[in-house]
């Protein structure tokens, strides 16, 4: 493409991270669509029957075939480049819109649900990584707060079309999505960091100059001279280390190990909060706790609404509330309100009149306040904190693979429970879950606001750095091999699935 300087840098970082949003909005239809597709699909009129096992699959498939997508993203983005990585995972979402659209079974569903799953495990991985690298650092916070925004939008986009269009006309709008996406990855470059990776440096310095202006030089030029470091460390260093005892040592760790075993509990509690199921079976939900005269359209559109405005919200309270304030406050009105939507659903299945809508409006929209605010999008603000720098593309990697595996278990079980136990019994056990995880929580979260990623290290360690290794630590800042080490590291999506 032509490096043409008659736009602002501002409004080139904005383009090129709109082309990612739109992906990432398709991603959050993907997962929101089982709510407009599942209750059509059961209905009397529907061309498909539809299985409660089959119901499963449907809404399961897309969460486990994500860590396909997961194992698929190191090797693509390194050998391909970020920008044919975002081009590949967009084609197996307009395959997975399209297949449903044509669909004249549950298995082509489900075939279509896999390749979705597939492309959303991609870009989970690659969508805070590409945007970092694709701008300036004094705006790239904001520009990260639209990943989870995006995907809000998404589910609510879908729920939306889904209440006035078939599911079929709605896939067929959701094609969309993912389409305008690619149109905009033509004309967005390679970037820069890959670029420096693979030695193409002039190249290199023309892109950053389209996307970051020439006042940032001194940054591109120090990535440069670091690689060409590093490739010099790397053709002259013989040393052939012992890889299973090295990863013997790093496992005993606590610096490696709290923060894995602390983030496989708040991706637990992140799961079982509500935020997939309501995603995909809020229909249910909905008609279960408010009865089957309320406007269940509504209440969807309106509580993917209200999602959207309390993650507007969520970004200033987070940037000025602790951490663990945070976490314990928003999980447990989390826990509280499953808990009282479990028990107003009992009381009313045992014979209580009370029928006034607002009481369960109220429940419900509790739930959905305390999922947006804190307990979705505060575990993967604490694995970009906690993580270790050394370790936290490994300790990446697992935060996903378990985040994923947790979602397709939720979505999975979801309809099996509500057979067996109600909304009121799924709800209970929800509730417990996550009390039962808090503690775990409670005990290893240290408290991450405002400390460097040095001090939060220390902390789960349990003692500092020893004075030789503190030497070591500070030659990293001048040593040009590290420092790349460093940049290539820092550059890594180390977040859960946001849903």
């Amino acid at each position: 493409m032509c490096y043409k300087k008659s736009r602002s840098p501002f409004l080139k970082q904005c383009f090129v991270t709109a082309a990612i949003c739109f992906n990432i909005m398709g991603q959050g239809a993907a997962f929101g669509y089982p709510a407009v597709l599942l209750p059509a699909l059961k209905s009397d009129e529907s061309p498909i029957p539809l299985s409660k096992l089959e119901e499963s699959w449907v809404a399961g498939m897309l969460p486990l075939a994500m860590i396909l997508g997961f194992l698929l993203t190191p090797p693509l983005m390194d050998k391909l480049g970020r920008r044919a990585t975002h081009i590949i995972l967009t084609v197996p979402a307009l395959a997975g819109w399209f297949l449903v659209v044509l669909a004249s079974n549950v298995t082509v569903i489900i075939i279509a649900r896999t390749l979705q799953g597939v492309s959303v495990g991609i870009l989970t991985s690659l969508r805070s990584a590409l945007i970092g690298e694709y701008t300036s650092p004094k705006n790239r916070g904001a520009f990260l707060t639209t990943v989870s925004l995006s995907q809000a939008f998404g589910i609510f986009f879908v729920h939306l079309v889904g209440s006035v269009l078939s599911w079929q006309q709605t896939a067929l709008v959701c094609v969309f999505l993912p389409y305008i996406s690619l149109l905009m990855i033509m004309y967005t470059p390679e970037s820069p960091s890959w670029l420096i990776t693979q030695g193409r440096f002039d190249e290199c310095r023309k892109v950053f100059h389209w996307l970051r202006g020439e006042e940032e030089d001194d940054e591109l030029e120090a990535m440069i001279q670091a690689r060409i470091a590093f490739e010099k460390f790397k053709t002259g260093t013989t040393q052939n280390k012992n890889r299973f005892t090295a990863l013997f040592e790093t496992i005993r760790k606590k610096e490696f190990y709290k923060p894995t075993i602390l983030m496989f509990h708040a991706n637990v509690i992140q799961q079982f909060s509500g935020g997939p199921t309501m995603a995909a079976f809020s229909t249910v939900i909905i008609s279960n706790l408010m009865g089957p005269k309320a406007d269940i359209a509504f209440w969807m559109v309106f509580l993917d609404t209200q999602r959207i405005t309390c993650n507007l919200i969520a970004v200033y309270i987070i940037n000025n509330v602790k951490r663990r304030t945070m976490m314990f406050s928003t999980v447990g009105l989390c826990i509280v309100s499953h808990v009282a939507i479990s028990m107003y659903v009992l009381c009313r299945l045992n014979g209580w009149s009370y029928d006034a809508i607002w009481l369960p409006a109220l429940l419900i929209n509790l739930q959905y306040l305390s999922v947006a605010i804190g307990t979705v999008p505060l575990p993967n603000i604490i694995a970009g904190e906690v993580f270790p720098l050394e370790h936290r593309s490994v300790c990446g990697t697992i935060s996903l693979t378990s985040g994923g595996v947790f979602t397709f278990l939720v979505l999975k079980t979801f309809p099996e429970l509500m057979d067996r136990v109600g909304l009121q019994g799924t709800y209970l056990l929800y509730a417990v879950i996550m009390s039962l995880n808090l503690i775990v929580v409670w005990v290893l979260l240290p408290e991450t606001k405002g400390k460097t990623l040095q001090e939060i290290e220390d902390e789960l360690r349990g003692k500092p750095l020893k004075y030789d290794e503190i030497e070591a630590r500070l030659s990293i800042q001048t040593d040009p091999v590290e420092t790349y080490k460093r940049r290539v590291s820092e550059g890594r999506c180390s977040s859960t699935p946001t849903i």
